[in-house]
């Protein structure tokens, strides 16, 4: 069984609280205080979990320098009130930082979930195959 820290709890209640106000920033049309505050506690509750010194390699890996630089660069836009410019490089280096997970995610999604279709859907964007052929 996997034990979890205290930090660590500590770090999923700033992540959750962190893309709730980011989610709340969008809904009240880029609102650029929730989206900066979201942003702030999701980082901060990312470095709780996994630690400071992982978070700073995982962003700084030489493979994913340009990425880290959208999703920080996005960061920084909307920490500096360009909030609409901000979330779309933020979205952007999101989307290179963890397109590596995306599969695996969307295998998982279609294995828990199993409805037919969503499941055929699902199993198509993580790449796995289900046919007997």
């Amino acid at each position: 069984m996997i034990t979890i820290t205290e930090f660590q709890k500590i770090g999923v209640g700033l992540s959750g609280f962190g893309v709730f106000f980011v989610l709340f920033g969008i809904l009240l049309y880029f609102d650029s205080v929730l989206l900066a505050f979201g942003n702030i506690l999701f980082l901060s509750g990312l470095a709780f979990i996994i630690g400071l010194r992982r978070t700073a390699h995982f962003f700084f890996q030489r493979q994913k320098l340009r990425s880290s630089a959208f999703f920080l660069g996005g960061v920084a836009l909307v920490l500096l009130r360009w909030p609409r410019i901000g979330m779309l490089v933020e979205t952007y280096g999101f989307v290179l930082l963890f397109k590596s997970f995306f599969p695996m995610a969307f295998g998982f999604l279609a294995a828990a979930l199993n409805i037919p279709f969503l499941t055929t859907i699902l199993n198509k964007l993580s790449g796995n195959s289900s046919s007997m052929v």
